[in-house]
């Protein structure tokens, strides 16, 4: 699996009932990466909500999964991908052997390969707004050429240092949408990622 836009769209804490009007949102701004955490009110029913209505027209995933439980559900409902938070290999080989595509949360090279070792087929570094481009560079020069998302405090500012860095894309959170933000704010900043990701890859 492979995202045509290299970006992941995260929308923490959304309701089910406000699912249709961002993802419709996303989905019009060329976002087929669209990520609800397991942290969101009642995440089966908001993913499930937006798997039936955009689930042909985008990959819809889960973050935050913890638990092999989750995955299980996961599975159950028709989700194409997992995001973790961490580096578990019993979770990571759980959800592949589910038919599963894992992006795996990492802050080291160790992480890094012992995520690949149990079968991620893609990384975030996280947080990677703490951690900054240089890792990005040092990661890069050992790792295979699998896909490197930043995750975690990237801004439309930060984002072309990334990916000069060697990031694929990245995943973006709280600077893309806020819990209870009108969905035509969700739009303006998809957009706005959009537009910095393909600045810097021209």
């Amino acid at each position: 699996m492979r995202f045509k836009l290299p970006l992941i769209a995260i929308l923490r804490g959304i309701r089910p009932d406000e699912v249709l009007a961002h993802v419709q949102a996303l989905v019009c701004e060329g976002y087929d990466a669209i990520e609800i955490p397991l942290n969101s009110p009642n995440w089966q029913e908001g993913i499930g909500v937006a798997l039936r209505h955009f689930g042909a027209r985008a990959l819809i995933g889960a973050g935050t999964v913890l638990r092999e439980a989750d995955v299980d559900a996961l599975a159950g409902l028709g989700v194409r991908f997992i995001v973790t938070p961490n580096t578990r290999a019993e979770l990571i080989r759980h959800a592949t052997q589910r038919g599963l595509t894992v992006v795996a949360g990492v802050a080291t090279a160790s992480e890094a390969f012992t995520a690949l070792d149990a079968g991620a087929q893609m990384l975030k570094l996280f947080p990677a707004g703490v951690y900054g481009p240089p890792l990005v560079k040092a990661l890069r020069s050992v790792l295979p050429p699998v896909p490197l998302y930043a995750v975690g405090g990237i801004t439309t500012a930060t984002l072309p240092a990334f990916v000069a860095a060697g990031c694929t894309g990245a995943g973006i959170g709280g600077e893309l949408y806020a819990a209870g933000q009108p969905a035509e704010r969700t739009r303006e900043q998809a957009r706005a990622f959009r537009e910095s990701l393909l600045a810097c890859t021209r």
